[in-house]
């Protein structure tokens, strides 16, 4: 099968021969390479012409008023795999087209959907479809207006899983789970790709899919001093960079899925394998042999430092794309496989697209067989796929393990959102979606908040409506999202992959989409809606003129945000305070050239971004051939601030 184009990350064109202005240690960021106009982070010099109107973005809506969904039973016909816009046979993620057909190219994403910076929109492998994957659909942003940058909302990617279980290491933002039991809350501090909550950040309304937690309205708020502390110093220096490898073709996309951070360890997966490095320095300490290219990874880390990998059954020959069997368990801070497991169905091997840690379990599904569980420290299987009517379509992990159940057959199915015990996989309680419901996608698993889609537009943003439920899996409040307003991303392809939007004080976080500011900028704003009333909350956290505002997870009852400058700024990570607004920053880049260049390239809201005490780690979820020779790729970029 012919492979998909690379995503592009430059238009074409020579580079510049102008050297970095900032060398980091290991060879440097090489010739700037000029990012597409408007490209994320890219220095945009302003137009010509006279100013244009400030627009009037201001509060989000007032949604329409709450009502819970009808309760509509599922129906009896047999499991049909099919998402919408994907024909039922031909699952992504890389998976066969057929159960018990391995070796089969998988299914590229959906055609048509425009790339990241405007570029043709690309098919891509794992079913990264170039605006989504099934946590929610990805979709490019709108390009900015003059003197803007364009912004991208979601384009071909996948995302790193979700939250662990147990016990909360907010000292890094990072919610662990125990790999020795549900009452083991030892703290630690740790960090997996995308983010991840604690126990406590779940009871504060978290546990989503935002790093750390806590909350001022009705949890147990995390104490100030585990939260995270501004740096002596906030300018960072370029702690390091990891060279992508060569593929082989211009043809090629490899999937190098996956990064963790620790105290001690910084983990980026590679071609083929896992390497970890000194997260100051950029030494590699360990590299892991994996079978195949990584199709997904745990956001957790147990408090052992146990993560979680789905990988391909075997090297890729050719065009030839192995499923994703492999679940493998490994020691993040020494490299050292813990077990590694599959799962079978009438005695075929099962796919899975997405992995995710709570309490002792590691629970995978996202393919088009169903989940299954093993215990975190043994592999020992918990539970398998069953054939039936119904398939759980994908779990979300961390202080809660919630699951999406479907059932039905193709452009017919009805789902479910189950509250599961980690342990033993039986359903604690049962919400049911109504007809018409194209897919779900979990946002927190404690208070549990999800997304859904409705009809075959789908958003930009992922999801049309929010659905807050309490404790009994009652509904709480409903929140419309008018399209083209917000900028979150919830792919296509995945149940726990929605980035960009994080729960915590009973109150969901979002970014605006780019608009116009004061005269010839663009800028955001993050706005929030309770999760008690469905309402605006009135919340407004201003990115500023020139600047754009990113969530990355929440840590306590604050938010830490990515905050992308013009062209003569270098980018920040902030923390929100969450009862007065305050911004404060964590850390700031250097504003070279060439140092703005190479982020501007990795797409930080489409990336795996992690910031744990005054360090900031950018990670690819994709490798391809570049443009030119002369430009630089690379898979992970970090920062630190002393």
């Amino acid at each position: 099968m012919t492979q998909p184009p690379p995503p592009p990350n430059q238009p074409p064109g020579p580079p510049p021969n102008q050297p970095p202005q900032d060398t980091p240690p290991q060879g440097g960021f090489g010739a700037p390479t000029p990012p597409p106009a408007g490209g994320y982070g890219a220095p945009t010099p302003p137009p010509q012409g006279p100013p244009a109107a400030p627009a009037g973005y201001g509060y989000p809506q007032t949604p329409p008023a709450q009502g819970q969904p009808p309760q509509t039973p599922p129906p009896a016909q047999g499991p049909g795999y099919g998402y919408p816009q994907t024909p039922p046979p031909q699952p992504g993620y890389g998976y066969p087209g057929q159960p018990g057909q391995p070796g089969q190219p998988g299914q590229p994403g959906q055609p048509g959907q425009p790339g990241p910076y405007g570029q043709p929109g690309q098919q891509q492998p794992y079913g990264y479809a170039p605006p989504t994957v099934p946590m929610q659909p990805q979709v490019a942003g709108a390009p900015g207006g003059p003197g803007g940058k364009k912004k991208v909302n979601s384009t071909a990617i996948i995302i790193t899983a979700a939250v662990a279980a147990i016990a909360l290491i907010v000292g890094g933002g990072v919610y662990l789970a125990s790999s020795k039991g549900d009452d083991d809350t030892k703290k630690d501090t740790a960090s997996s790709e995308g983010t991840t909550g604690g126990e406590d950040d779940a009871k504060n309304g978290d546990g989503g899919t935002s790093s750390g937690g806590g909350s001022s309205s009705g949890g147990v708020e995390v104490p100030a001093e585990a939260q995270e502390k501004v740096p002596s110093s906030t300018a960072a220096k370029i702690l390091f960079q990891v060279p992508a490898h060569e593929v082989a073709n211009k043809d090629d996309i490899d999937s190098v899925k996956g990064s963790w951070l620790t105290d001690t360890t910084y983990a980026k997966s590679a071609l083929n394998k896992i390497v970890g490095y000194e997260p100051d320095t950029g030494k590699a300490k360990w590299t892991l042999d994996l079978p195949g290219q990584t199709c997904a990874g745990s956001r957790e880390i147990t408090t052992e430092k146990i993560a979680i990998v789905v990988t391909e059954e075997a090297k890729r020959v050719k065009d030839e794309r192995p499923p994703c069997t492999q679940v493998i368990a490994f020691n993040v801070e020494t490299g050292k496989q813990v077990w590694a497991q599959s799962a079978e169905l009438s005695g075929s091997k099962v796919p899975f697209g997405e992995v995710t840690i709570s309490g002792t379990t590691v629970a995978a599904a996202g393919g088009y067989s169903g989940g299954a569980a093993f215990d975190v420290n043994s592999g020992k299987v918990l539970w398998q796929p069953k054939a039936g009517e119904c398939t759980d379509e994908g779990y979300a992990g961390g202080a809660q393990l919630v699951a999406v159940r479907k059932c039905g057959d193709y452009g017919e199915e009805t789902f479910e959102i189950q509250l599961l015990d980690p342990k033993t996989g039986s359903v604690k309680w049962t919400y049911k979606l109504p007809s018409g419901i194209d897919r779900a996608k979990i946002i927190s698993t404690q208070p549990v908040v999800f997304g859904v889609v409705t009809g075959n537009d789908v958003p930009l943003t992922g999801t049309s409506d929010i659905f807050s439920l309490d404790e009994n899996g009652k509904l709480r409040a409903k929140i419309s999202i008018p399209d083209k307003k917000y900028s979150y991303d919830c792919p296509v392809r995945g149940v726990w992959a929605c980035r960009g939007i994080y729960v915590g004080n009973d109150k969901v976080y979002m970014p605006t989409e780019n608009h116009d500011g004061t005269g010839f900028s663009r800028t955001n704003e993050i706005v929030s809606f309770s999760l008690a009333t469905g309402k605006s909350t009135g919340d407004r956290v201003d990115a500023g003129d020139d600047f754009e505002l990113f969530p990355i997870r929440m840590d306590g009852p604050n938010l830490i945000a990515f905050k992308d400058g013009p062209y003569d700024k270098g980018a920040q990570v902030i923390s929100v305070d969450g009862k007065t607004l305050k911004q404060t920053v964590l850390l700031e880049t250097p504003a070279s050239e060439s140092v703005l260049r190479a982020i501007s390239a990795m797409t930080p809201t489409l990336g795996e971004l992690l910031y744990t005490n005054g360090r900031f780690f950018l990670g690819k979820d994709l490798v391809s051939e570049p443009y030119s020779k002369d430009e630089k790729e690379y898979t992970a970029l970090g920062f630190g601030a002393k």
